[in-house]
């Protein structure tokens, strides 16, 4: 009875052991798509500001087109009243407004240059950015279609889990299986271990020899003196105690 009830404890340890994982993994993938959904804010609020910066550049460079169009036809009018200025004075005079249109025109060209030169950096961005955006909605479009049926499979699996851990706990009496919940509740895993040349595996502590020869009698189950977890010999279940894919490979 002793041993069938540490087997059963044991069963009980790995179903918890894989009920943790199923529900790290339950948990987590919301969380995955919800960070999917985030870059793609924080993409969508970048792809604003471009389009924002573009605009400004597309009337920066309406503007000085402007500007540009309207001096020259001012130098072209001044060109063509050049010849009848009656004096030298208004000759000069003339001369320096055309030069100092022209100047500002030059000016204004090297402006739209860079203008231009900005417009096509900001455009590649924006080009980056969309292909992003494209790529995290492809993704978010598989995530959200595959997110309903991956939890109502892990949930399936979880059910399944829980009637496995019922069933185990059914063996245990209700006193040991209260102190391994309770030890659960405090430790991290595992719950049960096995001792192993008078030393606890969950702690690594030397087990005081008294109770390693009650242990050895295998008449009642104990906890580790040390780190309180519940304790059996390793003689009495080997098994137990090997790790699952070992067993596996040993059938």
């Amino acid at each position: 009875m002793y041993e069938k009830q540490i087997e059963q404890l044991v069963v009980l340890q790995k179903v918890d052991d894989e009920i943790i994982l199923l529900e790290a993994e339950i948990d987590q993938a919301p969380k995955d798509v919800a960070a999917l959904e985030s870059r793609k804010e924080s993409l969508e609020k970048r792809k604003q500001q471009l389009t924002e910066k573009l605009d400004l550049l597309a009337e920066q460079k309406k503007k000085l087109e402007h500007e540009i169009e309207e001096d020259s036809v001012k130098v072209k009018k001044s060109k063509s009243k050049l010849m009848l200025v009656g004096t030298t004075k208004e000759y000069h005079a003339m001369m320096r407004e055309m030069d100092s249109l022209e100047k500002l025109n030059r000016l204004r060209e090297e402006e739209k240059i860079t203008v231009l030169e900005e417009t096509e950096r900001q455009t590649e961005l924006m080009a980056d950015i969309e292909g992003k955006i494209k790529e995290l909605n492809e993704e978010l479009t598989e995530k959200r279609a595959g997110l309903k049926e991956k939890l109502d499979a892990a949930n399936g699996e979880l059910d399944k889990l829980n009637k496995r851990r019922n069933k185990a706990g059914e063996v245990v009496p209700k006193p040991i299986l209260g102190r391994y919940e309770f030890i659960r509740s405090r430790l991290a895993h595992p719950v049960i271990v096995p001792v192993e040349d008078a030393v606890c595996t969950g702690c690594n502590i030397m087990i005081p020899p008294q109770e390693y020869n009650v242990l050895q009698e295998g008449k009642q189950i104990l906890s580790c003196p040390n780190c309180q977890r519940l304790i059996y010999w390793i003689e009495h279940i080997p098994e137990a105690a090997k790790p699952k894919a070992l067993q596996k490979d040993e059938k």
